[in-house]
């Protein structure tokens, strides 16, 4: 089974930048699509993004593309959600999620589609 760690969350300023990490110890992710998720308090988990390792395929919400951006260290079995200009909406609990899609659906990622969860990081963004 799948194990996959989040990292990377933290408080910053709007403006800001921070870069959240998923790995999963011992396990290769050329097979899988990895997407990222957010959770708000109150709110729906909603998709953000997601890479496939499989044909290279990204897709992000309109709300973060081209402030967000995914990559992978096959190496590290490590998958990368780099997000710079931060604003206080996107303040929320951020999950990686990995499944054996082969490709990344042009739409938002649906959570339903994902086996395999990270616990989550917190984001916080200030004004």
């Amino acid at each position: 089974e799948v194990q996959l760690v989040n990292s990377g969350g933290g408080l910053v300023q709007a403006g800001g930048s921070l870069r959240l990490s998923c790995t999963a110890p011992g396990f290769t992710f050329d097979d899988y699509t990895i997407g990222w998720f957010r959770q708000a308090p109150g709110k729906e988990r909603e998709g953000v993004s997601c890479i496939s390792n499989v044909d290279g395929s990204t897709y992000y919400i309109d709300s973060v593309k081209g402030r967000f951006t995914m990559s992978g260290d096959n190496a590290k079995s490590t998958v990368y959600l780099q997000m710079n200009n931060l604003n206080p909406e996107d303040t929320a609990v951020y999950y990686c999620a990995a499944e054996t899609i082969r490709w990344c659906p042009r739409r938002e990622p649906s959570r339903y589609e994902y086996n395999y969860w990270g616990q989550g990081t917190q984001v916080t963004v200030s004004s």
